[in-house]
C-alpha cells in the first residue's frame, strides 16, 4: 500500500502541478479552460483504458505466458520510472519555468488549443507511466485491494496538494519532494527488477543464477509488518536467487547515488564526458577480469554407468554417430547401438532428456527348438496352452523362437539417466499330433533362460543420476553467469558510456574551437535562467 500511495502521490502531483500551470498560464492570459480539461479528461480515460486492458490480456493468457507479459510489463515500467527519476533530479527545480516557457510558445502559435494539446499529451505521458508501474506493483504485492487503497490515496493527496498550489495556499518544495520521493521509488523499482528476474524464471526465459542466497523467513515472518514493508513494498523475496540480488544491487546503487548525488557536486562541461570514460573503462576492466579469472568447470564425462535390476550394469558412450549402450550382465557384455537420428526431445524423471528408442524382432539361437508337452505347460505358468491337447497332440513339438524388443535410452547433459529393454517372447509350435501351427505369447518369468533382452536402470541410480545432473547443470549455469554474461552486461555498458563520452569529448572540443561565443553558449545551456530586469521599470525609475 504504501509503494503505491507513493507512486499514486509523486506522478499525480507531477501531473497536476503541469496541468495547474498551464491552467493559471491560460487563466492570467484570458483564455477559457474548456479546451484543457477536455484534452485532461481523454488522458485520463485512455490511460485507465490502457490498464484495464494490460491486466486483462494478461488475465486471459495461460500461466506461463502470463509470467512472460508480467516480466515484460516490469521491464517495462522500471524503465519508466528509472526515466521520471532522473529527469526530476535534474528539472525539478526549473520545472515552472520551463513549463511556461512552453506555453508561451504553444500560445504564440495561435489559439489555446496547442496548449490543451500540451495537457493531453502530458497527462497522458504522466498517466500511463502510472498505469503501468502501477500494474507492475499491482502483480508484485501480496495485497491487490491495499495496493490499489494506496494508489487511489495517493493520487486523491496529489490532486489536492495541485489545487492549492494552483490557488496559491499550498507552498510546496519541489526539489526537496521530488528527491525524498526519488529516493523511495528508487528502492521500489530495485524491488521490481528482482520480480521481474523471478517472473522471467518462471516463464522459462532465464535459468540462470537460480542459487538461493538468503533465507529472510527470520527477518520478514509471513502475515508480519515487517514482511509487508520488505516483501510488499519493496519486492524483496524471503528466499533472494544469486541472480535477483545481483539485479537488486546493479540497478539499486548506481540510480540511487545519482539521485542523492549533490547538485553543487554533479559534474559539469568536460568532467562528464571524463567520468563516462572513466566509468567505461571500470567496467570494461571488470568485464575482462571476470571473463579471464572466473575457472572454467571441469567438464562433465559423456561415458557413464547405471546399476541394473537384478545385477549388471548398463555403460553409456556417446559419439557421432549416436549412442552405445553396453549390458554387462554375468561377466557377458553386449553392445546396443542407437542411431541418431533416432533421438527426440522427451521429459523423463523431471527433466527434458535426450531419448532414444528402437524396436527390433530377433530370433534366438539358444532357445530349444523341440518341446515337449510339459515344457509347453511350464512355459504357461502350469496350464496348456490354448488349442494344444494331451491326448490329441502329444508332441513332441518343433519349437519356432521369435523375440521383440523394445529399447529406450534417457540421457541428459551427455550423462546416462535411465535404460531399459523389453522382450516379448513369442513362440510358434507345430507338429506333435498338432493338425496346424499354434502361436502364442511367453511370459517374460518362463521365457527359457539365457537371455538378455530384459533389464531396466535400477530407481536408486535414476535417482542418483537425476541428482546429479541437477548439480552439474546448477554449477555450469553459475559459472555462465559470472563468466559470459555479466561480462557480456559490463562490456555492453562500457560500450554505451565510452560512445557518450566520446561524443561529449568531441562536442567540448568544438565548443572550444569556436571561441568565447561557444563557451558563452555552453554556459547559458547550464546555468540557471533568471530574469531579464523589466525595462518598463528601468524607464520609469529614470525618469523620476
Amino acid at each position: 500500500m504504501l509503494a503505491t500511495l507513493v507512486i499514486g502521490l509523486r506522478e499525480g502531483l507531477e501531473a497536476a502541478l503541469i496541468v495547474g500551470i498551464i491552467a493559471a498560464f491560460l487563466k492570467r492570459n484570458g483564455h477559457s479552460l474548456r479546451a484543457m480539461w477536455i484534452g485532461v479528461t481523454a488522458a485520463i480515460l485512455l490511460s485507465v483504458c490502457v490498464g484495464v486492458a494490460l491486466e486483462l490480456v494478461s488475465a486471459s493468457l495461460p500461466q506461463a505466458q502470463q509470467e512472460a507479459m508480467e516480466t515484460v510489463i516490469g521491464a517495462v515500467a522500471i524503465v519508466f520510472v528509472t526515466g521520471m527519476i532522473v529527469w526530476m533530479s535534474t528539472h525539478a527545480r526549473g520545472m515552472r519555468r520551463e513549463l511556461e516557457e512552453s506555453a508561451s510558445a504553444a500560445l504564440g502559435d495561435g489559439t489555446a488549443l496547442a496548449l490543451a494539446g500540451m495537457a493531453f499529451l502530458a497527462v497522458l505521458k504522466e498517466g500511463f507511466e502510472t498505469s503501468v508501474f502501477l500494474l507492475a506493483t499491482f502483480q508484485s504485492s501480496t495485497s491487490t485491494l491495499a495496493a490499489v487503497a494506496g494508489a487511489v490515496i495517493g493520487i486523491g493527496i496529489a490532486i489536492g496538494i495541485g489545487i492549492g498550489i494552483y490557488r496559491g495556499g499550498v507552498k510546496l518544495n519541489l526539489a526537496k519532494f521530488f528527491k525524498i520521493t526519488g529516493v523511495f521509488l528508487v528502492f521500489v523499482a530495485a524491488g521490481l527488477v528482482v520480480s521481474m528476474l523471478r517472473t522471467a524464471h518462471e516463464a522459462g526465459w532465464l535459468s540462470i543464477g537460480q542459487q538461493s542466497t538468503l533465507d529472510l523467513s527470520w527477518l520478514a515472518p509471513t502475515g508480519s509488518v515487517q514482511a509487508a514493508l520488505i516483501t510488499g513494498v519493496l519486492g524483496i523475496p524471503a528466499d533472494p536467487r544469486v541472480v535477483e540480488v545481483i539485479g537488486w544491487l546493479c540497478y539499486l546503487i548506481p540510480v540511487l547515488a545519482y539521485c542523492m548525488w549533490p547538485n553543487k557536486r554533479r559534474p559539469r562541461g568536460i568532467q562528464v564526458p571524463r567520468l563516462q570514460l572513466g566509468i567505461a573503462a571500470a567496467l570494461g576492466v571488470g568485464a575482462i577480469i571476470l571473463a579471464v579469472a572466473v575457472p572454467i568447470p571441469a567438464a562433465v564425462g559423456t561415458s557413464t554407468d547405471a546399476r541394473l535390476a537384478g545385477g549388471g550394469t548398463a555403460i553409456m558412450h556417446t559419439d557421432a554417430n549416436g549412442v552405445t549402450l553396453i549390458i554387462e550382465r554375468d561377466g557377458v557384455r553386449t553392445p546396443v547401438t542407437f542411431d541418431d537420428a533416432k533421438r527426440t526431445r522427451a521429459e523423463h524423471a523431471g527433466m527434458t532428456t535426450d531419448r532414444w528408442h528402437t524396436s527390433t524382432t530377433i530370433t534366438p539361437s539358444h532357445h530349444p527348438k523341440t518341446l515337449s508337452i510339459d515344457d509347453l505347460v511350464a512355459l504357461e505358468g502350469g496350464r496348456l496352452p490354448l488349442g494344444v491337447d494331451a491326448q490329441a497332440n502329444p508332441g513332441p513339438f518343433a519349437a519356432s523362437w521369435r523375440e521383440h524388443v523394445t529399447r529406450t535410452v534417457w540421457s541428459a547433459n551427455g550423462q546416462l539417466l535411465d535404460a531399459k529393454s523389453v522382450a516379448h517372447t513369442v513362440l510358434t509350435v507345430s507338429d506333435g499330433g498338432l493338425p496346424s501351427p499354434r502361436t502364442f505369447t511367453v511370459p517374460a518369468s518362463s521365457a527359457p533362460s539365457g537371455t538378455s533382452n530384459t533389464w531396466s536402470v535400477t530407481n536408486t541410480s535414476v535417482t542418483a543420476a537425476s541428482t546429479a545432473i541437477t548439480r552439474a547443470s546448477i554449477a555450469a549455469s553459475e559459472v555462465l553467469l559470472w563468466k559470459l554474461y555479466l561480462p557480456i552486461a559490463a562490456a555492453t555498458a562500457a560500450l554505451v558510456l565510452l560512445a557518450f563520452g566520446l561524443r561529449g569529448l568531441t562536442r567540448v572540443r568544438h565548443l572550444a574551437a569556436a571561441g568565447p561565443e561557444g563557451v558563452r553558449t555552453e554556459t547559458a545551456d547550464v546555468q540557471p535562467h533568471t530574469p531579464k530586469p523589466s525595462t518598463t521599470r528601468s524607464t520609469t525609475y529614470a525618469a523620476k
